[in-house]
């Protein structure tokens, strides 16, 4: 069993910039994806940036330029979001993908002046 748990979310101002940590544990053997969603309010989740298999990041459009994923040896993952736009106001998920998908509760990030 893995277990995901995202914290950093808040409020901040547009053009500003914030951390999100997702921490893991639990049983993690070969990691296919790890990475970061967003569902905003009314639309569906979306993937944000992703570490594939081999490590390589990939970013959606939306967010290329601005955020950045990272990740640490003990398999936690960062999004650092920078020039927030208020676009980018949503619930934020870790996604880890092993010998199962694995989601964490999220975390709110709201920009906003």
């Amino acid at each position: 069993q893995v277990q995901l748990v995202e914290s950093g979310g808040g409020l901040v101002q547009p053009g500003g910039s914030l951390r999100l940590f997702c921490a893991a544990s639990g049983s993690i053997s070969k990691i296919y994806a790890m990475g970061w969603y967003r569902q905003a309010p009314g639309k569906q989740r979306e993937w944000v940036a992703v570490f594939d298999s081999a490590g390589n990041t990939r970013y959606a459009d939306s967010v290329k330029g601005r955020f950045t994923i990272s990740r640490d040896n003990a398999n936690n993952t960062y999004l650092h979001l920078n020039n927030s736009k208020p676009e980018d106001t949503a619930v934020y998920f870790c996604n880890l993908v092993t010998r199962g998908g694995y989601w964490g509760q999220g975390t709110q990030v709201t920009v906003s002046s």
